[in-house]
């Protein structure tokens, strides 16, 4: 890299001691929101005082960074408080109340479609807490949970690849104009879907034909008056978002945030009367926000902006083109990568390594990193953000995962991403 300099590699030390802060976050018990933000602080402080041409230039580049940066901030706290919303209406319950069956074979195919779908219209991690919430009201046995949770992941993670909605790397892709609405969908629904059906077959495998026992375990959670409307208003609303977008070409954020005004007056209208419902309202709901994890991808965002300020991006494409031969080879690459580090700053990272001009919209590298970095994650329970809450809810081990799971997600992973390039291979995608 030409013009490299002391500063140059005082920033990537720092980004490399943040990263792997990031990644034993358990370990050290530092919140990576807390190492996020400083790590965007300490690169931006480093790029104005020792590499900036101009303190004005540095400042507008920090600022049209920003502005793409709190796009999806924005559409990320609009979409976790209308999810918070739905949920604390008890409208996923009426969904789940309706798997009645205890087929072994008919539960874990039941579970993977809805994960699946449930998971492209709102979230892989959302799906995950409300499946495996499901599954301990279903099945008493926690061994048989613990597989069916990981089957969970897995489907959540491919049915969240597929739709700007679905994956938090996909809604950045589409947000930057990577994908589209239509192209990412009809490009990515088989490979996803492939990569689903894999994995119930070969976990079903493992599985002895016959049904699974027990009564209802666990609290029931109360279904909420109005909650079938609250349902509806919030799915139209996810579904609005791309809509909006395709024909009004209004910016996700706006969209998500139009959903989310719709929502609050409508719940507000409902339960004015009634003060012990408060904790259904929007402003009870802002409270159960995932907070650290916005400010997480904040500073993320804003310190891979500065790295890509700094020329860093650049440079470390030109080194993965030499590594990795083609754009299958290079996503793929990031895909298993996402299984060890977050995807999160990969995705981001990977944006600003390769420019439109060079991998146009829709093309097929962008379609690979929105699969492989969804899909990927799975490999590994800490891959993802699904799986850490299962391993969180059930107290799954990393090593029970990596023994019983992680070859069947792998090779789910690479039997979509063979269904992708075969596809394109003749022409369909």
């Amino acid at each position: 890299m030409e013009g490299f300099t002391g500063t140059h590699l005082a920033m990537i030390i720092l980004f490399v001691l943040g990263y792997g802060a990031i990644v034993f976050e358990h370990s050290l018990r530092v919140n990576k929101g807390a190492v996020a933000l400083l790590l965007a602080a300490g690169l931006w402080l480093m790029y104005f005082v020792g590499l900036a041409p101009d303190p004005h230039v540095a400042g507008h580049q920090l600022t049209e960074h920003l502005a793409e940066v709190s796009q999806i901030v924005f559409f990320l706290i609009g979409a976790m408080t209308l999810v918070e919303v739905i949920d604390s209406h008890g409208s996923f319950k009426l969904v789940t109340d309706q798997i009645r069956t205890r087929s072994k074979w008919k539960v874990m195919w039941v579970l993977s479609l809805l994960a699946f779908f449930m998971s492209a219209v709102l979230d892989n991690l959302t799906t995950t807490i409300v499946m495996v919430s499901l599954l301990r009201r279903i099945l008493p046995d926690r061994e048989n949970r613990m597989l069916l949770g990981s089957m969970v992941v897995i489907a959540a993670n491919a049915g969240g690849a597929w739709t700007p909605m679905g994956d938090v790397t996909t809604t950045m892709l589409w947000i930057g104009g990577q994908v589209t609405t239509l192209g990412v969908m009809s490009a990515l629904l088989i490979p996803s879907l492939v990569t689903m059906v894999v994995a119930v077959i070969l976990l079903g495998l493992k599985e002895k034909a016959g049904h699974y026992g027990g009564e209802s375990t666990g609290d029931e959670q109360r279904v909420e008056l109005g909650a079938r409307r609250v349902l509806s208003l919030g799915l139209g609303a996810f579904i609005g978002v791309p809509v909006l977008k395709a024909v009004a070409h209004l910016p996700p954020f706006v969209g998500i945030l139009l959903g989310l005004g719709v929502i609050w007056l409508v719940t507000d209208v409902l339960h004015h009367d009634d003060e012990d419902r408060q904790h259904v309202k929007v402003p009870a709901a802002f409270t159960k926000i995932d907070v650290s994890g916005v400010l997480f991808f904040l500073g993320i965002l804003l310190g891979i902006g500065a790295l890509q300020s700094a020329g860093l991006l650049s440079a470390l494409a030109r080194g993965l083109d030499a590594i990795a031969d083609t754009p299958a080879s290079l996503a793929g690459m990031i895909g298993v990568l996402s299984a060890i580090v977050d995807n999160v700053p990969l995705v981001a990272a990977t944006m600003g390594m390769y420019p439109t001009e060079l991998y146009p919209v829709d093309g097929r590298f962008w379609d690979l990193i929105a699969f492989c970095a969804g899909t990927g994650g799975s490999i590994l329970i800490i891959g993802s953000a699904a799986g850490v809450a299962l391993m969180g809810m059930e107290k799954i081990d990393f090593m029970w995962y990596l023994r019983r799971i992680s070859l069947v997600a792998f090779v789910s992973y690479v039997a979509g991403m063979a269904t992708y390039l075969g596809l394109a291979a003749i022409g369909l995608v």
